[in-house]
């Protein structure tokens, strides 16, 4: 196949014009776009992964800020997203797993209602929250697209396959990883083609299209528009083309260490060698390097998605004004550390696509410096020139995106999945702390693969005091999580309910 054809034109307008040094608190507030990507970890074009086909991210990348070296806030869906909406690491909110941010903490003002207030039409559609019904933060939006309005009487899930809508490939399941047995949880390390006629029927596409109408029309309000795709997320479904865009034959599994799990601390040696269960299942069936393929064919999916919006944009009456922010809630693992998933601490799960493009913004500069997207919430708010009034956790990268050679680097973090559990990165290390008090140290320039625990080794004692020094003082307790309050759903709209107590709280209403 000639893959040329999915590489579209480049940028014009505001992504080819360096406007550095022009006041983003202007006359016209710019438009910021948010493009979400679930469980996307750093295999892109321009991130110096060459395996992935991925023109449109590389394409923005070209056209903006490309930060190289960015992490998580959140080591899985629910408090990853909650930290990117709320501006709060789970170490100042409680939301380290499942909790509902809005019903136990609703005087935190999440980012849309933020836009809201500051003057900006707010709309999002798509996985932005947490997936399963219950989990959209309702406030602040002037609009909420889901692609199906019977999902609103279902208390607003945000999945793309639990559903009569779903786009399965035949047979069900498809990989060779489930064909013997009832597929794990479904769809986990499920992988195939569909027919590429089915494509505009794809929820990822539907969500896309709605975004890209959006963004072909003129708003009297600057506006605050962000579309999340479920994709790369399994199960790794795309249409055939973008399975066709790779050699299957050519295809490299990750470098694995036969021994990597030796220097880990006892408990988490112990649960990732019960892991690697999947990981041997897949080496017996000669497996990896196909689950792999599935992975980059959602991956050159989601990268056409982007083209799309960003044509949308070009081609609209907003390309002199818009902003573009591509980010992932997370990583991913395919056997590295011998474990196929996330909700871990290590390079996998933490470093993600982030870029930003648009007016005000510097043109193809990489930034190597340590970042985190609990970032995202200041930068976001500075670039739209709105007012604030709560604190967030995160720093303000407007100075860097303006000029990116002022960007040095700083340690972040990211919190585990219960206090007391955290890594601490830079661009040189990644020091990690579990709530037993296992440890982890890693030289990332020397060890780019994290295989040799340095915790223990008397020379980098100073190190691992430095930068443990650098966690919080105090850890917030867990909040409640899903399973431990009752969620009510009435007609289009829901809340949720403490067990046991049939008392209201402050939530899932729409405006």
């Amino acid at each position: 196949m000639n893959t040329t054809k999915l590489h579209m034109r480049p940028l014009i307008g505001a992504f080819l014009v360096s406007f550095a040094g022009l006041s983003l608190a202007a006359e016209k507030p710019p438009n910021i776009v948010f493009f979400a990507l679930d469980d996307m970890n750093d295999w892109v074009g321009a991130l110096g992964y060459e395996q992935a086909i991925t023109p449109n991210m590389d394409r923005l990348a070209e056209s903006g800020v490309n930060f190289t070296n960015a992490h998580t806030a959140g080591i899985f869906c629910a408090p990853s997203r909650t930290a990117l909406f709320t501006g709060r690491h789970a170490t100042s909110t409680g939301c380290y797993t499942t909790q509902v941010y809005f019903h136990s903490l609703p005087e935190l003002t999440p980012l849309q209602l933020v836009f809201q207030r500051g003057g900006y039409s707010t709309h999002g559609g798509g996985k932005l929250f947490h997936h399963p019904a219950g989990f959209v933060d309702l406030r602040g939006w002037d609009e909420f697209f889901v692609r199906d309005d019977g999902q609103k009487r279902r208390g607003w899930p945000l999945d793309s396959w639990e559903t009569d809508m779903a786009i399965l490939p035949k047979p069900y399941p498809n990989s060779i990883f489930n064909h013997d047995r009832e597929p794990a949880n479904k769809f986990f390390l499920e992988w195939g083609p569909v027919k590429n006629e089915d494509e505009e029927k794809m929820a990822d596409t539907v969500r896309t299209e709605w975004a890209c109408e959006l963004l072909r029309r003129k708003h009297e309000k600057p506006l605050f528009l962000a579309v999340g795709l479920y994709t790369p997320h399994f199960p790794n479904y795309a249409p055939q083309k973008y399975f066709d865009l790779y050699d299957a034959e050519k295809i490299k599994a990750p470098a694995y260490k036969k021994d990597d799990l030796e220097d880990l601390p006892p408990a988490v040696r112990k649960a990732k060698q019960a892991r690697g269960a999947i990981h041997r299942r897949l080496e017996s069936l000669d497996a990896v390097e196909d689950a792999i393929h599935g992975y980059l064919a959602c991956i050159s999916y989601a990268d056409a998605m982007l083209g799309r919006l960003l044509d949308a944009i070009e081609s609209g009456p907003n390309a002199e004004n818009t902003i573009v922010v591509l980010w992932s809630d997370h990583g991913y693992h395919h056997g590295e550390k011998f474990d196929w998933g996330k909700h871990t601490l290590w390079e996998r799960t933490s470093n993600v696509p982030f870029m930003f493009a648009g007016p005000g913004i510097a043109r193809g500069a990489k930034v190597s410096a340590t970042v985190s997207l609990i970032d995202l919430f200041p930068t976001v708010v500075d670039l739209a020139g709105v007012a604030d009034a709560q604190q967030r956790d995160g720093i303000s990268l407007l100075p860097v995106l303006r000029d990116p050679a002022a960007a040095k680097d700083r340690e972040v973090l990211l919190p585990g999945m219960k206090p007391n559990e955290y890594a601490i990165m830079n661009r040189d290390w990644r020091y990690i702390h579990y709530a037993d008090g296992g440890e982890e140290l890693y030289r990332l320039e020397e060890d780019p693969n994290e295989w040799h625990n340095l915790a223990s080794r008397r020379e980098h004692a100073p190190v691992v005091k430095r930068l443990n020094a650098a966690a919080p003082k105090r850890f917030a307790q867990p909040l409640p999580s899903n399973n431990e309050i009752r969620l009510v759903v009435d007609g289009e709209t829901f809340r949720w309910e403490s067990k046991g107590k049939q008392k209201k709280r402050a939530g899932g209403a729409s405006n």
